[in-house]
């Protein structure tokens, strides 16, 4: 694609690092200070339970942090009125993943080329926590829409997923660029998807990667990517 109109950019791995995961003893202690909970000692043992679970058999496909947070009360006859407040202030007290400068320089050049920017990411994070991210890197007014799967309630790469993007962003898939550091859920799903894609990482291409998805080592280097495709056009 010489010409996209939509930049589809995920988050940990392409745009920042990787933020910590909340632990069972943070929710229960987090969680005990909400009114109307009951959160019983066995709390954060099943809670770490649920998710390594979660991990092992999920194929990948993570269960919402909600799910899991529904999944361990359940268990261990916790009361959480409301899961809804139980992960944003979760979430509120854990930090969040730091954005790399340099990307963040770079994805302020490519929104001024006139991209229309979507961060189109997997998080347990809500999406009140996210923004609060993205603007304190100074880059909040730089994405026209967000897509998290913490709103959906599902994960990239359910291909519902790709649909959301489409719809936040009102064009077609094929008028997409999704750009991210994952194979599966950031090249080979969107590929499926009828959206090009561009894979970021810093090591040797992956040989499953279909020859018209493209790589490269940081976000940095995208947009010199784009004017190449742009001069091959003509």
């Amino acid at each position: 694609m010489a010409h996209p109109r939509v930049l589809a950019l995920d988050f940990v791995g392409t745009l920042a690092g990787h933020g910590p995961a909340p632990g069972g003893l943070l929710v229960a202690d987090v969680l005990r200070g909400l009114p109307g909970t009951v959160i019983p000692e066995e709390f954060a043992a099943r809670f770490d339970t649920v998710t390594q679970q979660v991990r092992r058999y999920d194929r990948g496909v993570r269960s919402t942090f909600a799910t899991r947070l529904r999944r361990a009360a359940r268990d261990c006859g916790a009361l959480v009125p409301s899961l809804r407040l139980a992960t944003e202030a979760v979430f509120t007290a854990l930090p969040d993943a730091r954005v790399d400068p340099a990307a963040a320089e770079a994805l302020r050049q490519l929104h001024a080329r006139g991209l229309v920017c979507v961060l189109a990411a997997n998080t347990d994070r809500p999406e009140a926590v996210r923004l609060r991210t993205l603007r304190d890197a100074g880059i909040g007014d730089c994405f026209d829409a967000v897509v998290l799967s913490s709103t959906l309630g599902f994960r990239k790469p359910d291909p519902r997923f790709y649909v959301a993007v489409t719809r936040a962003a009102d064009c077609r898939p094929e008028e997409v660029l999704f750009v991210g550091d994952n194979v599966e859920t950031d090249a080979l799903a969107p590929h499926l998807c009828a959206m090009s894609a561009v894979l970021v990482t810093s090591g040797p291409r992956p040989a499953l990667l279909p020859p018209g998805i493209a790589t490269v080592p940081h976000l940095s280097r995208l947009a010199s990517h784009l004017n190449s495709l742009a001069c091959a056009a003509g």
